[in-house]
């Protein structure tokens, strides 16, 4: 069993019904509030309330629905989903500072950062049996109905656990649907059946997205004209009186703007990860740690933008749907390490021709990474990898000129790395200034 969320874009049944929802988040977001300002304590205690206690405190004789009537509103869930996102919200907070992050403490939620309301295993009624092709119906307790743009079908077996009901910051409405089911996944080959040929390494770049090891390359997104948006409604929206209708219209359209961005990146990469991983056998990738990577120097928006752990993140998910092995390897080494010979060469980010010094094979920079990630992801997965041809995608590579004479042993095409003299790539050259020109 598996648990997948579906999102499906929502429209409600009126405007009184978008105002209950609007009303119960808001309801929601004042329990959350007050259980994590009044009754919790992040830190162990022995009089700390756990989250069933506090969940308890809604009801009873001196409860919190009896000091504040117009909770009971709201569906009693709901107000219990509310105090359990307290640990959800903690847990969060957990795995990023796990992975290096300087993370807080939970803080009072304002009205606009609490946009939306759990309901779970009762209080919903999904109906997607109606007569419009691409239509289902979600009815909320207390608050009515919201017509889905039902564009994927839930799963015929699924169970549903929960409904989140969400207003977006471009103030659209989304309904995301939590089911259980056993996924018909294929499986995945056995690893000593898979042949070499049906694999293949990936090098996630900036100037190029993805350069793989059969020599092909997709090209990042441009996204200039989006940016140019984002800074135009930018000013535009500090030019507004805050918190006037205007200034509100000017913060959804800056919304829609990075929403429309948002879905143009995960579209691209959803796309290429379902491509890869129902073409080939096995796909490998490397481990990159994108914290360290933005916070390293003054490429980090160009880093940042190209969201390779979302990447990473994606073969996975659609490596487990189409029955393909996604391996990451190690990424240490991979840019200067030659993928023929092994000999590293330090190579400047500027440089984008690899030219090893010792064997004398010229690639694609990014093309000897990404052969370079499919020996380690093979290594790591246990096939032996096939000796890569001329014929095969690789280019053809020169000897370097050996360093003593005399050979003892009957002459070879291959040359000893030993006795290679490594006069120094030449792509690794600095370019030529005026004056050295002119010296």
């Amino acid at each position: 069993m598996v648990e997948e969320t579906f999102k499906y874009a929502a429209t409600p049944e009126d405007a009184e019904t978008a105002t209950a929802a609007w009303a119960d988040i808001q309801t929601c977001r004042e329990v959350y509030n007050h259980a994590l300002t009044q009754e919790y304590r992040p830190r162990p205690d022995s009089d700390n309330p756990s989250y069933t206690a506090m969940q308890n405190k809604l009801t009873g004789p001196d409860g919190w629905k009896q000091r504040w009537p117009e909770w009971k509103d709201v569906y009693s869930k709901c107000l219990q989903m509310a105090i359990r996102r307290i640990k959800q919200s903690e847990t969060v907070l957990e795995s990023l500072q796990d992975r290096g992050y300087d993370v807080g403490r939970l803080k009072w939620k304002p009205p606009r950062e609490f946009r939306s309301i759990v309901y779970n295993q009762s209080g919903f009624d999904v109906n997607h049996n109606t007569d419009r092709a691409g239509h289902a119906i979600v009815n909320f307790s207390k608050i009515g109905d919201f017509h889905l743009n039902y564009h994927r079908p839930l799963p015929d077996d699924g169970e549903i656990t929960q409904v989140i009901l969400k207003k977006e910051k471009t103030d659209d409405w989304s309904v995301s649907i939590v089911v259980d089911y056993d996924p018909e996944y294929p499986d995945k080959p056995p690893v000593e059946k898979i042949d070499p040929a049906d694999t293949v390494g990936i090098d996630l770049g900036i100037t190029t997205f993805i350069h793989d090891s059969d020599g092909r390359s997709f090209e990042s997104l441009d996204e200039q004209r989006a940016r140019d948006r984002i800074e135009r409604r930018h000013r535009n929206l500090s030019r507004k009186t805050y918190d006037s209708n205007n200034w509100k219209t000017a913060r959804r359209k800056l919304a829609q703007a990075y929403d429309r961005l948002q879905n143009r990146r995960e579209d691209y990469r959803e796309k290429l990860a379902h491509e890869y991983t129902t073409r080939y056998d096995a796909v490998f990738l490397e481990d990159l740690d994108v914290k360290a990577m933005t916070e390293d120097g003054g490429n980090s928006r160009n880093i940042a933008s190209m969201s390779w752990r979302e990447t990473i993140q994606a073969f996975k998910r659609h490596g487990e749907k189409n029955g393909c092995h996604v391996i990451e390897v190690p990424p240490e080494g991979t840019t200067k390490r030659c993928s023929q010979c092994g000999c590293e060469t330090d190579k400047p980010l500027w440089v984008r021709e690899h030219s090893c010094p010792a064997c004398g094979f010229e690639a694609d920079r990014d093309y000897n990474a990404a052969l370079e990630i499919k020996r380690l992801g093979l290594e790591q997965l246990g096939v032996e990898a096939q000796t890569m041809t001329v014929g095969q995608g690789m280019a053809e590579s020169t000897p370097a000129e050996t360093a003593l004479p005399g050979e003892t042993e009957e002459p070879s095409d291959d040359v000893s790395p030993k006795r290679v003299v490594e006069p120094g790539s030449p792509c690794l050259k600095e370019p030529p200034t005026a004056a050295s020109r002119q010296g």
